[in-house]
């Protein structure tokens, strides 16, 4: 019968299950002899020879070295072959489009950034989207027909519904009805979208400070203030897509802000965004400020008022603390996470310093009690998040034998 080989319990089912087991435990480990795997899966030994054999023959693993150190001649080891497929991500922002390229086992091969300043785009998206794909493909020694799947991280997010970006009017030439529909005709590959700051949870999620928690919250402060909320293990995005975007939350301490979709902002964006470091620094009498992007600039203010003891200083972190509280108040008392992940450069230069601070003030106005940590994922989080994502569903399409 058509159907049979897709029966739980058949004999090509349950090979299936023992090739993904042992393919998991070579990405997880590094190369391991076939005695290894044998006792790591249960499989006699005969059955992990054939295991094996059989993965070799498909391409998904490479037999290298052996083992040393042990007397007599040293057991073969096996890998995972880094060939087997390639995935690729970006990371969409006003000013850039980053592009990566990691083959199955997760290394990056590739890397590509494409300037895009200015409040027009100097190119249409479909041609940013493919120039920056492109020269990460370049930079992997690939070609664009070698990518089995891409991620692409934007602010805000796709609805569903009518396929037009929203809660990102600062992200020029994507709001285009069309422009979903014209990527996938210039790309040969599937391609998912999803939002920037759950991609960063993800890269926590998968490498980070999240991992092992199916309940969290992450706080992202950067060119913009938003949030992901991984519940039971699952990014939590919405009817719209707009779970998280809590920069347009109205707080105390902040003018209510009306009509925030026009705006493109709301009342604890306005407090305690990237953008309201520089005038808080100034009011509290403090000279010399960073030059650059105002989110650089708060990041560079962030880390000094951390490393500085003088007064000024330290009334800077602490205000920023109070102000960051003040919102997350709001989340957690509502969804009482086990775990805060604290991220985006405006949060990681504060460290552990700002992280107590923050902290502290939460426990003054929200009765949940959550973990705080700073995110462990540092270099281009967003763009990791993708590559993370684009790779999860690649290795569940190649990995799968029972076809």
């Amino acid at each position: 019968m058509a159907g049979t080989a897709g029966t739980p319990g058949t004999p090509r089912v349950l090979r299936a299950m023992n090739d993904r087991a042992a393919l998991d435990l070579l990405l997880e480990h590094g190369p391991l002899s076939r005695t290894r795997i044998g006792k790591l899966t249960g499989l006699s030994k005969p059955t992990a020879s054939q295991l094996l054999a059989r993965l070799e023959a498909a391409g998904l693993v490479l037999a290298g070295g052996t083992t040393e150190g042990r007397p007599g001649p040293g057991a073969q080891l096996y890998e995972v072959n880094p060939a087997a497929a390639y995935a690729a991500g970006l990371d969409v922002t006003p000013d850039r489009v980053l592009a990566a390229v990691a083959d199955v086992t997760g290394r990056t091969v590739g890397r590509f950034e494409l300037p895009t300043p200015g409040r027009r785009p100097v190119a249409p998206v479909v041609r940013q989207v493919t120039d920056a794909l492109d020269g990460a493909v370049k930079a992997a020694g690939l070609a664009r027909a070698d990518v089995h799947r891409l991620v692409i991280g934007t602010p805000g997010a796709f609805d569903p519904g009518t396929g037009r970006l929203r809660y990102a009017s600062h992200l020029p030439g994507w709001h285009s009805p069309a422009l979903l529909d014209e990527l996938a005709a210039a790309l040969p590959m599937p391609v998912e979208y999803e939002n920037d700051v759950n991609l960063a949870a993800v890269a926590e999620q998968r490498l980070g400070a999240a991992r092992g928690h199916e309940d969290f919250v992450l706080l992202w402060n950067q060119e913009g203030l938003g949030a992901a909320l991984v519940l039971g293990g699952r990014l939590h995005r919405g009817w719209t897509g707009g779970a998280g975007e809590v920069g347009f939350l109205p707080v105390p301490g902040a003018p209510l802000v009306r009509k925030v979709s026009r705006t493109g902002s709301g009342g604890f964006q306005e407090l305690a965004g990237s953008q309201a470091l520089p005038g808080l620094a100034r009011e509290l009498g403090l000279t010399g400020l960073p030059p650059g992007p105002y989110y650089e600039a708060a990041a560079t203010l962030v880390a000094r008022a951390a490393e500085a003891g003088d007064e000024p200083h330290r009334r800077l972190l602490q205000t920023y603390a109070t102000r960051l509280a003040t919102g997350l108040a709001s989340l957690v008392s509502v969804l009482d996470p086990e775990l805060v992940v604290l991220s985006g450069t405006s949060l990681a230069a504060g460290g552990e310093t700002l992280r107590d601070l923050v902290r502290d003030e939460l426990e003054e106005l929200a009765a949940s009690r959550p973990r705080l940590v700073v995110g462990e994922v540092t270099d281009h989080p967003v763009l990791r998040g993708a590559l993370e994502s684009a790779l999860a569903t690649t290795r569940d399409e190649v990995f799968d034998t029972s076809r």
